[in-house]
């Protein structure tokens, strides 16, 4: 039997609440949802969807790297948009970090999301 292992690693943003940042098992990794937390000072970063885009994907390459895992290995994503208005200019910057063979997605409009940020992205991939 397959172990579940938690991962936790300080080089991304730290969990503000009771979860994990990410469970491995049987060579997949499954990622909590990120955001536009700075990694360095585990603050939140209120900007434009891009700007928050951006640091809530970089929290999502960390959490892979450290498992050994990287942004080429993501099978499925999940992004939870403040305001579907943003969908392309979230896109554009989406694109630049799955330029080819993107992983299957689904993108809804969230009616809040904690601490008020504009972006949440929840992703699965393999080892």
């Amino acid at each position: 039997m397959a172990e579940k292992k938690t991962l936790e690693t300080d080089k991304a943003a730290i969990p503000g609440g009771p979860y994990s940042q990410a469970i491995i098992y049987n060579g997949i990794i499954y990622l909590s949802g990120q955001g536009p937390i700075d990694p360095q000072t585990n603050q939140v970063v209120h900007g434009t969807i891009e700007q928050e885009t951006e640091l809530s994907m970089e929290n999502i390459r960390i959490i892979l790297e450290e498992a050994g895992s990287s942004l080429s290995k993501v099978l499925q994503i999940t992004a939870y948009l403040l305001n579907m208005r943003e969908y392309g200019r979230f896109n554009e910057v989406y694109r630049r970090y799955f330029p080819e063979e993107p992983p299957a997605r689904t993108c809804i409009q969230a009616a809040r999301l904690p601490f008020d940020i504009r972006i949440e992205i929840s992703a699965i991939a393999c080892i």
